[in-house]
């Protein structure tokens, strides 16, 4: 399949109330949050996150008690994020900052805590990733607000235009880093709920493709182009939908999303 073949069949479920988009969503819910995690190098397995999804509980579980959190952390931002992806209610810096707390809740270090760092809430003083801390603090609040403001004026719904859109506020958000910590999951999550507000199906990065992810992001910085990321992200896309893939946790192929 096409990342064009996958687009026109999401777009063909005219998809229109909060039931429809659980059903469709329902597998992707679980390998999005696992791989997100994952990416973060959180130790809860595929098969726990998904016993957390549809059970709300995990058993015989020896592991971090803060990857558990993580995970649970998932399950309560997706279910939050849900109806408002139903009625289409436009990304606003208020829902990033309701993503952030959802996802973080419960999960920042003392250190952070206590400089005065709370999720939920931008960022106070600079954490260095990579080759960057990201903008200074009292930066990030306008820069924040531009990025989402020129994503939502973009009323050109093409595939090509979304992806290039999201691609760019992706690459920002993550340039910014506006936040103490979880900045890749928070980051992951918006790019997912504003490929849905365009009427994309959303995608997941792959944990085994996370040194590609790193490398477009890391062109994006030196040269400010999202093409590198826009490539990406259809072979996600792809590898999303695909009918038939590895599952992580034996490695047999395996169908688990069919769109």
């Amino acid at each position: 399949m096409t990342p064009e073949d996958i687009i026109t069949t999401w777009r063909s479920h005219q998809i229109a109330t909060e039931a429809d988009l659980d059903t469709y969503l329902a597998d992707y819910r679980v390998l999005f949050a696992y791989h997100s995690n994952s990416i973060e190098g959180a130790g809860v397995d595929l098969h726990q996150t998904r016993e957390i999804f549809e059970n709300g509980k995990v058993i015989n579980y020896t592991g971090d008690l803060r990857s558990l959190f993580e995970t649970q952390n998932q399950k309560v931002c997706y279910d939050w994020l849900l109806p408002k992806l139903s009625a289409k209610e436009g990304l606003t810096s208020d829902i990033i900052l309701g993503v952030h707390e959802r996802l973080l809740h419960g999960c920042f270090d003392e250190h952070r805590w206590e400089e005065g760092e709370r999720p939920g809430e931008w960022k106070k003083h600079l954490y260095g990733v990579g080759l960057s801390a990201g903008l200074e603090p009292a930066d990030v609040p306008e820069e924040m607000g531009y990025i989402v403001g020129q994503a939502m004026e973009m009323t050109d719904e093409t595939p090509d235009k979304v992806l290039t859109t999201a691609a760019w506020l992706h690459c920002n958000f993550e340039y910014i880093h506006p936040f103490a910590d979880g900045n890749g999951r928070a980051g992951r999550t918006v790019l997912n709920y504003y490929l849905m507000l365009r009427n994309m199906p959303p995608v997941i990065i792959f944990e085994e493709d996370r040194k590609l992810y790193y490398e477009a992001l890391a062109v994006f910085d030196a040269s400010e182009k999202v093409d590198g990321m826009v490539s990406f992200l259809k072979d996600e896309l792809v590898k999303t939908w695909s009918a038939e893939r590895r599952s992580p946790a034996t490695g047999k192929v395996k169908r688990m999303l069919l769109l």
